[in-house]
């Protein structure tokens, strides 16, 4: 028996939960007693006969943490698929939905979202956030309306959101200006991003972090200023996701994205490269040290390939998880994908172990958003518990180790976020959510 008492005392009501199996430090324990006060976990036991205390059936992980989500992008799903297209195919129709959003739907959509993601057992999401202003460009009186449905649809679903509040200033690697729907992402110029960026606060529930759109989007002579500004939040950009981006930026620029941003500064210990599917040895060197964030579903769905995973986590970067344009969400599937692509690009298996796919679920993607103290089933974490089914059709039978290469956000039961239960025996405590993704998704389709 093992006991792991808070490192300080935490007030609070006291809950007591028994695991039948749960992810302590990297491995399964058995009938691990948890106590939770404040919202946080302030003892732990393994191997622990005392019976008493709320029963947690199957294997308990830490909460899920996505790291890469475009809310809006979940209108599109099963309605992208006729005829071949291709990445930019698939935008043009991303980029109809986009044009008909206001506060109010985009926060009845979010909502839906984050709640299908709490179903699925992710008590935190990074939103990677460009949908600024008003259709025409024109701000809404409150200049970050469209970010505060995203926060208050996050408080709503009862999980936690780092705001990824992001530079969108060009068209294209060339600097060409936006161009229809594209004008509400702007903010004119860094100048106007950063007034604007300058009025979000956080809060118990909101971490707020910024992002580089991608090199795209971004022009280059304001990149240095932005790192510095931003020195030390948490920091996303899209990163070399097709290979038309690498070969616009090496006739602009003569160097790949990934040199781009290194040249102004932008890569430090808190920022993420999400995607990084097309590098060169290079890049990935560049990239030690820093955070990636791979976001299988759609990066298979929308044909764009497959990332050196193995490599980059070789060279010394974090890898994390994203449901990205929620394809689907289940970071189950995205964890193994990391490890299935992998087994397809070589044609060799075991390249990653459950406990670094569990690590890159969990652990790490919370750092990457900036919640360092969650993501671990350890004393003085917060109380994110995710209970899955050991007894379902997909996990009857399996060693509970191997459960990531074997369940589904199907099997998620039962979801404490902060030491809150938000969804019990599979079903979430505050929202029906098809009935809410049914009928917020109809009000926003063209």
């Amino acid at each position: 028996m093992t006991t792991s008492p808070a490192p300080t005392a935490v007030r609070g009501d006291v809950s007591v939960y028994l695991a039948e199996h749960a992810w302590v430090g990297g491995r399964v324990e058995r009938d691990v007693r948890i106590e939770v006060a404040g919202g946080r976990i302030s003892a732990i036991t393994t191997s622990s006969a005392d019976r008493s205390g709320t029963r947690l059936a199957g294997l308990v992980l830490p909460g899920l943490a996505n790291a890469h989500s475009h809310a809006f992008h979940r209108a599109l799903r099963g309605r992208t698929h006729a005829g071949r297209g291709s990445f930019w195919t698939w935008r043009d129709l991303m980029y109809q939905v986009a044009g008909r959003l206001d506060p109010d739907t985009y926060f009845a959509l979010a909502k839906a979202v984050y709640g299908e993601m709490a179903l699925a057992g992710i008590t935190c999401v990074g939103e990677f956030h460009y949908l600024h202003h008003g259709p025409d460009g024109t701000p809404y009186a409150d200049p970050n309306a469209m970010g505060h449905a995203l926060t208050a649809a996050a408080a709503d679903a009862g999980i936690r959101i780092t705001l990824l509040d992001t530079v969108y200033l060009t068209s294209g690697v060339d600097g060409k200006p936006l161009e229809g729907v594209q004008v509400r992402f702007g903010d004119g110029d860094y100048d106007g991003w950063g007034a604007r960026f300058d009025r979000l606060r956080g809060g118990e529930h909101v971490r707020i972090g910024a992002a580089l759109h991608s090199v795209r989007a971004a022009p280059p002579d304001g990149m240095a200023a932005f790192a510095d500004r931003t020195d030390g939040l948490p920091v996303h950009v899209h990163l070399s996701e097709q290979p038309a981006e690498n070969e616009q930026c090496q006739a602009v620029h003569g160097c790949s994205p990934t040199e781009l941003l290194h040249s102004r500064g932008v890569w430090r210990p808190t920022t993420t490269a999400v995607h990084a599917t097309h590098l060169s040895e290079n890049d990935r060197r560049l990239l030690a040290g820093r955070y990636v964030c791979f976001c299988p579903t759609t990066e298979r769905d929308l044909a764009d390939g497959i990332g050196p995973a193995r490599a980059l986590a070789d060279g010394g970067a974090t890898l994390t998880l994203g449901s990205d344009s929620h394809a689907v969400i289940d970071l189950f599937e995205e964890a193994r994908g990391v490890e299935l692509d992998e087994r397809l690009a070589t044609r060799q298996r075991g390249h990653f172990g459950a406990d670094e796919l569990i690590a890159a679920a969990t652990k790490a993607g919370h750092a990457s958003l900036g919640w360092a103290d969650a993501g671990e089933i350890a004393a003085g974490h917060r109380a994110d518990l995710v209970a899955v089914s050991l007894s379902s059709a997909r996990t009857a039978g399996i060693d509970p180790a191997g459960l990531v290469f074997a369940a589904t956000a199907a099997d998620v039961t039962d979801v404490i976020v902060d030491g809150r239960p938000v969804v019990t025996g599979g079903r979430h405590r505050t929202i029906d959510v098809p009935e809410a993704l049914r009928k917020a998704i109809a009000a926003v389709l063209p």
